[in-house]
């Protein structure tokens, strides 16, 4: 990160591509919009050629998942089918293609295991909560944020010994604490242990911590394109909101290598969305508006949780993670 086309972001619609009244999928529209997609992310004039610029036989390939809002709200089977069979068609070996997440009861809810080849990995790095056995000792980020006993986050295993590289397939959600959940949050609180630690009252450290973790080699270095699934989203009470009137449909899929920039876009997608509800800005870090009760804060939009951290994102850019200035970012829109 940011990758080959840094500060380039390709943004595919389709008000095919999902019913907003039943969430049904629309397969073949979603295999249009992913080669539309990487087509125009890379140039290329064939779809095996956009992908065989990122990937080859020799690879092993982790597919970060983000299923903390499974099963309303969780990377869509259909997309991430679509990356596999893409993977699979540039010689990556399914025994090769991992899909992966932290937990295994958000895992499991979402069932990959029906919509992919025999053969690919689904694998839950805690098999039970806590557990540490799935995560690489010697790489970790120590920090210190409220006094609490346990000041180490570590790598998944699996990223420091075996993936050679990394998809990254968040959503489109809001997040009490750092305003949205994008690239930087999945990619960061998805590949280490211990991180819920960084919030909690009203105080939340995601401003620094998220991007401090998206730096960590080797993840930074082996994660290569990221897909945002932008089919349904969630503009208030996420990650785990389950109300459906916080749920919407942009209908949409963003491809790139950088991570700031699609992120950058996210902010304005819910935030635009959250002031056409009539709710507070992602950016309003008011006193007045916070509340610690749960019942508050889930069902109000006009409630937070946390002081939210939507600057995580422009703190990632002093990292030279990505490009964050709207005006030096390359936008495409697409519709299919």
């Amino acid at each position: 990160m940011p990758g080959t086309y840094p500060g380039k972001v390709i943004r595919v619609h389709s008000e095919k591509c999902i019913d907003s009244s039943t969430s049904k999928v629309d397969v073949p529209t979603v295999h249009e919009m992913m080669s539309r997609g990487m087509r125009s992310l890379t140039g290329a004039k064939t779809e095996r050629d956009a992908w065989g610029g990122f990937f080859n036989a020799k690879d092993v390939v982790g597919v970060k998942l983000n299923c903390s809002g499974a099963p309303n709200i969780r990377s869509a089977p259909e997309v991430v089918a679509a990356i596999v069979d893409n993977l699979i068609a540039v010689g990556v070996p399914a025994t090769n293609i991992y899909l992966y997440e932290r937990f295994p009861d958000q895992l499991n809810s979402v069932h990959y295991d029906r919509y992919v080849p025999a053969g690919v990995n689904i694998t839950a790095i805690e098999m039970s909560r806590g557990s540490i056995i799935g995560y690489d000792p010697n790489t970790y980020v120590e920090v210190d944020f409220f006094g609490e006993d346990d000041t180490r986050s570590n790598m998944i295993r699996l990223v420091t010994e075996r993936f050679t590289k990394i998809i990254n397939v968040p959503n489109i959600k809001d997040h009490q604490a750092a305003g949205v959940t994008g690239c930087l949050k999945n990619i960061a609180y998805g590949d280490f242990s211990n991180v819920a630690r960084s919030h909690q009252n009203s105080k939340t450290n995601t401003l620094t911590f998220i991007g401090t973790l998206a730096n960590v080699e080797p993840l930074r270095s082996k994660t290569v394109l990221q897909v945002m699934d932008g089919l349904r989203g969630v503009w208030h009470g996420g990650p785990f909101s389950t109300i459906p009137k916080f749920r919407f449909y942009p209908k949409e899929i963003l491809f790139g290598t950088d991570p700031v920039a699609i992120d950058r876009l996210l902010l304005d997608v819910i935030d635009n969305k959250r002031k056409q509800e009539g709710a507070i800005s992602v950016w309003d870090r008011d006193m007045k508006y916070f509340s610690p009760n749960l019942a508050d804060w889930q069902a109000d939009p006009n409630v937070n949780r946390f002081i939210r951290e939507p600057g995580h994102i422009q703190y990632a850019s002093t990292l030279e993670l990505g490009t964050y200035d709207l005006e030096t970012i390359h936008h495409t829109e697409l519709t299919v």
